[in-house]
């Protein structure tokens, strides 16, 4: 498949606040059509990067790149139009008045004229989901209905490149999942997405590729394949049973395994936890239990492969 258009690009970015490094060479490429990961704790530099982006913050050295033009200084109208951001806050609307209001409100400072403006903000309040509630005022949102509305807004001008900060943390599974459709929808329409988290496992299935932030530094970037595979090798909760249906007690479970892994305090009486011993293979553990009459019922990474990731280069960060 051939490599597709980068949209938006920052090279070698630097950004300073009052002398101290907030961004610190960074390097990332926007393709249109792929959702871009940019994960990282909290100081990580990621919100930071978004407003560099999108014209908010100046670099302090470093270049940015937009639609094949210099996106560092002033932004014309036009290049505004074609960024979208989705802040992390719900605050962002003028909450006494409807929701078709205050996106009609908006595709005007864009320039758009009333007519359009007004056709425009009901097309897109439509198709986030919010037709119905499209003249009822913003104040009587829920917190996910809010951030569609926040989706909406940033796609009014149909923008080139979509960036959405923090956008499903105070949501409950179905508000977020509603989010992260919305923005499969505007890459599958070829939009170049930059998506910052700190949810890790959502980025599973979801973003095409990612970046690793911390304390303003790249610790990663590639794809979510290659990003587990820098994970620890992990610890897994087992449920074991005995012949006769008997949970399997600890003890007996660290003399079938003690070549392979080491057993660790568990999380219940009716578990396990183990540590795997020098790569060995979780299957030659589960292998060696059934060898001694212990069978394996559940099985479990005590956190996700991603988590591990993310914990093991967070922990790097701060060794450097």
């Amino acid at each position: 498949m051939p490599h597709r258009p980068v949209l938006a690009a920052v090279r070698d970015l630097h950004r300073h606040f009052n002398g101290r490094p907030a961004l610190q060479g960074v390097d990332v490429d926007l393709r249109a059509g792929d959702v871009h990961a940019l994960l990282g704790p909290n100081g990580a530099g990621k919100t930071t990067l978004l407003r560099v982006l999108t014209g908010l913050a100046a670099p302090t050295s470093g270049t940015v790149t937009i639609l094949g033009e210099d996106g560092s200084g002033r932004r014309s109208r036009t290049m505004a139009g074609r960024v979208g951001l989705v802040p992390s806050g719900t605050r962002t609307f003028y909450l006494r008045i409807s929701g078709l209001e205050n996106l009609i409100f908006f595709a005007r400072l864009h320039g758009l004229r009333r007519r359009e403006a007004t056709k425009r903000a009901r097309e897109t309040l439509r198709d986030v989901g919010l037709g119905e509630a499209a003249d009822r005022r913003v104040d009587t949102y829920s917190q996910g209905m809010q951030r569609r509305l926040a989706m909406a807004r940033a796609l009014l001008t149909r923008p080139d490149v979509l960036l959405v900060d923090e956008a499903t943390h105070d949501l409950d599974p179905e508000g977020a999942e509603a989010v992260r459709q919305l923005t499969l929808r505007a890459a599958g329409d070829g939009a170049a997405v930059l998506w910052t988290t700190q949810r890790v496992e959502e980025i599973r299935g979801f973003a095409h590729s990612v970046t690793f932030l911390d304390r303003g530094v790249v610790r990663f970037a590639g794809s979510v394949t290659q990003l587990i595979d820098r994970a620890p090798i992990g610890r897994y909760v087992l449920a074991l049973r005995d012949g006769v249906g008997n949970p399997v007690p600890a003890r007996a479970v660290s003399e079938a395994v003690r070549h392979l892994a080491h057993v660790l305090p568990a999380p219940g009486a009716d578990h396990v936890l183990i540590e795997l011993r020098g790569g060995a293979p979780l299957g030659r553990v589960i292998a060696a239990l059934a060898v001694d009459g212990h069978d394996v019922v559940a099985c479990r990474p005590e956190r996700s492969e991603i988590e591990e990731a993310f914990l093991a280069l967070t922990s790097e960060g701060r060794a450097s």
